[in-house]
């Protein structure tokens, strides 16, 4: 038979003994203090300074900054990639992008849109009509 302490003991009730004591934490150590998140070693890694050769003058720059002009460096050689990544982020910077992303079609495009539309109503109401003359003839 079971004692009365082991009264409870199932999933989620581990035996009295077992138990974490009152006023004890299940992790004492728990996470060392001034133990940085990724967001933050992230933050602290760019704003490093680095050394470059700028015009043949050595200047300090952030490693942010770097690696902006790197990519300026790219994209006025020709890389597409870079010149893609480059003026996304200065339409990003712009606000740009949000109003692109919510701008309504021109008429151009709705008229593209309207024909299309108007092309497969006939190219159905053409295979209903051929369905319909097939059932007649059988």
């Amino acid at each position: 038979m079971s004692s009365k302490s082991d009264k409870g003991v199932g999933f989620g009730r581990p035996p009295l003994h077992s138990r974490f004591k009152k006023g004890r934490s299940g992790n004492p150590r728990g996470r060392p203090k001034g133990s940085l998140n990724f967001a933050t070693d992230l933050k602290k890694t760019l704003q490093a300074p680095v050394t470059l050769t700028d015009g043949g003058k050595s200047r300090r720059v952030s490693t942010q900054e770097a690696a902006l002009l790197r990519l300026r460096e790219k994209a006025l050689k020709g890389d597409v990639r870079a010149l893609d990544k480059i003026l996304f982020y200065a339409m990003a910077m712009s606000g740009n992008a949000a109003e692109d992303t919510t701008k309504s079609p021109s008429m151009d495009d709705e008229a593209i849109v309207e024909a299309f539309r108007q092309q497969t109503l006939a190219d159905a109401n053409a295979v209903a009509a051929t369905r319909s003359d097939e059932e007649d003839d059988t």
